[in-house]
C-alpha cells in the first residue's frame, strides 16, 4: 500500500474577491508566490493582521484563488491567542463559527463567521480512493512513525474528487505533536 504525504497547513485566510478589494484596494488581485501542492492552489505575496478580543496575529498568509465565502484557518492555540473559539470543521463547512477582525493595509472588515481549526483531512483522487479502498467523506486514522513522536491521527476525513492530489493536511499543532518534518509519510488505517 502506498503511503501519504503529510502536509503541514499554516494559518491562512480564504477571501473573497470583494473582500480582498476591502482589504488591498478596488480592482485588486492576489499576486501568487508559490503552487500549492493542490492542483491551482497558491499561497499568495499578500499578508493580513488578524485581530481578536485578545490579541493579533500579524503576517498571516492569503491562499488563492478568491472564493465564494471568507474562511479563517488557524489552529486552536492561534484561537486561544486571539481569544476567539475555533470550531473544528471542515473546509467550508463555516456556517455557525465565530468571526474575526482582518486588517489589510487598504483597510479592514470584521466577518461575522469564518473561523475554523481545520478538521484533518486526506485529499484524494477516485483513482487513490479506490487503491486505499476508501469512499469520499469516510472517517479514518493514519500512523505517523517519526523519531520519538510517533502517532496515530484519528477523526480524519476522506475527501475524493478528480481535481485533488494526494496529501493528508493537518495544522501546525498537530504537526508540531507528531514532529512531522516536510516528506514525512503516514499510512492509512481503515
Amino acid at each position: 500500500m502506498r503511503k501519504i504525504l503529510i502536509e503541514t497547513s499554516a494559518r491562512h485566510v480564504h477571501v473573497t474577491e470583494s473582500d480582498l478589494e476591502t482589504l488591498f484596494g478596488k480592482g485588486y488581485k492576489l499576486t501568487p508566490k508559490k503552487n500549492l501542492s493542490q492542483p491551482g492552489q497558491f499561497a499568495s505575496e499578500e499578508r493580513v493582521l488578524l485581530r481578536g478580543p485578545k490579541n493579533e496575529l500579524k503576517g498571516v498568509s492569503i491562499l488563492g484563488p478568491c472564493r465564494g465565502a471568507t474562511q479563517i484557518e488557524i489552529s486552536l492555540t492561534d484561537a486561544r491567542t486571539l481569544g476567539v473559539s475555533a470550531a473544528i470543521r471542515e473546509s467550508g463547512d463555516i456556517e455557525g463559527t465565530s468571526g474575526i477582525t482582518i486588517v489589510g493595509p487598504a483597510g479592514e472588515l470584521t466577518v461575522d463567521k469564518g473561523v475554523i481549526a481545520a478538521k484533518r483531512h486526506i485529499h484524494m483522487t477516485p483513482a487513490d480512493a479506490e487503491e486505499f479502498g476508501v469512499s469520499d467523506k469516510q472517517i479514518v486514522s493514519v500512523k505517523v512513525d517519526t523519531d520519538g513522536r510517533s502517532l496515530i491521527f484519528g477523526d480524519v476525513v476522506v475527501r475524493v474528487s478528480s481535481s485533488y492530489a494526494l496529501a493528508m493536511h493537518i495544522d501546525t499543532d498537530e504537526s508540531n505533536a507528531a514532529a512531522i518534518k516536510p516528506g514525512t509519510e503516514g499510512d492509512l488505517i481503515v
